[in-house]
């Protein structure tokens, strides 16, 4: 379900660069921001690197990207 938000001109010019940047649609790189905020207002304690390697493993799980770790193994 899609639903039409307004939003100020100076979000979506950022949003266009950031998208470019990030190879997103601008609808993509907003609802990233989106979750990211949402995840660290839930979670204030975590930092934007650890939310972001959170958000990455959850995309990797949905798109059954995984591999066994190894441990005692170095790439």
């Amino acid at each position: 379900m899609t639903t039409a938000v307004r939003i100020t001109d100076e979000l979506v010019r950022e949003a266009k660069i950031f998208s470019k940047i990030d190879k997103r649609s601008l609808t993509g790189q907003i609802e990233h921001w989106a979750r990211i905020g949402k995840c660290a207002e839930e979670n204030p304690d975590l930092t934007y690197n650890l939310i972001k390697e959170i958000l990455i493993g959850i995309a990797e799980l949905e798109h059954e990207a995984i591999s066994e770790y190894k441990f005692g193994q170095q790439k």
